[in-house]
């Protein structure tokens, strides 16, 4: 999966991290802390906007972070969902490989100059056993090309362990693990703005294809890229596996975890 690496990221490099909490009541928006001041010779970070450290043991709670820089070569203004509270290794974990996830973007690949901006994130579930959070930017080329690109990553961890989970985790035998997902994503596509032809070399058995997913009470959510499964036009595609078709394929001891 995506993003989910065990490095610690505390900060991205060439800019500056800004903590941003979510404000459900201020119609004017989400207020942000003022940045630090960034130089040529390292990144910088904000000490969190609110001054104070939340208690450890309290409920988990969804929250932002505006992460703005440049490398010389791309420029990132992107907001990526994190938590507060809770079990302290559990948030860290959530909250680097969000970081993580961002930063591999922004390394991106090719010389091409580009631009990364928020397009759409949030943690999508906060469980008994598990958090998924889902992070979409807007890639555009440098100057702007014919249409901006989205790209998605996924992050989620085990509540129980502090630790990511992984398809090879998900399932023991993975190879049939992602036969699973391809049979039932062939059974789903038809009904989504894809329609009877999408592309069916989008949700061939393998890991990349199956890469970006949120472990949530009602399945497995599959969130393909950009051109996966169809043309631009029709936009990002998502399917939710449910975890009834993946009962014969699932590690045993993490299905009662991803469906919580």
């Amino acid at each position: 999966m995506r993003g989910l690496r065990r490095s610690i990221l505390v900060s991205l490099v060439g800019g500056a991290v800004l903590l941003a909490p979510a404000a459900c009541s201020d119609q004017s928006g989400t207020a942000v802390s003022e940045p630090s001041t960034v130089s040529d010779a390292g990144p910088s970070t904000t000490d969190p906007a609110t001054g104070s450290a939340t208690p450890a043991g309290a409920p988990y709670t969804e929250s932002e972070l505006q992460v703005t820089g440049s490398t010389g070569r791309v420029r990132y203004d992107v907001l990526i969902p994190q938590i507060e509270g809770g079990d302290p290794a559990v948030t860290a974990e959530f909250n680097e490989s969000m970081r993580a996830a961002l930063q591999d973007q922004i390394d991106g690949s090719g010389t091409d100059a580009f631009t990364l901006s928020s397009q759409e994130h949030s943690v999508a579930h906060i469980g008994e056993h598990v958090i998924s959070g889902l992070l979409v930017t807007s890639w555009n080329a440098d100057p702007p090309g014919a249409h901006p690109t989205p790209i998605v990553a996924t992050v989620v961890v085990n509540s129980d362990t502090a630790a990511p989970i992984t398809l090879g985790d998900l399932f023991p035998d993975l190879p049939a693990g992602l036969q699973a997902l391809s049979d039932s994503s062939a059974r789903l596509l038809p009904e989504t703005v894809a329609g009877p032809d999408f592309d069916r070399s989008g949700i061939e058995p393998t890991e990349a294809n199956f890469a970006n997913w949120l472990a949530t009470p009602a399945g497995m959510e599959i969130h393909f890229n950009d051109y996966q499964v169809g043309p631009h036009a029709i936009g990002l595609v998502t399917v939710t596996v449910p975890w009834d078709d993946l009962a014969d394929v699932i590690d045993p001891e993490l299905a009662p975890v991803v469906s919580s």
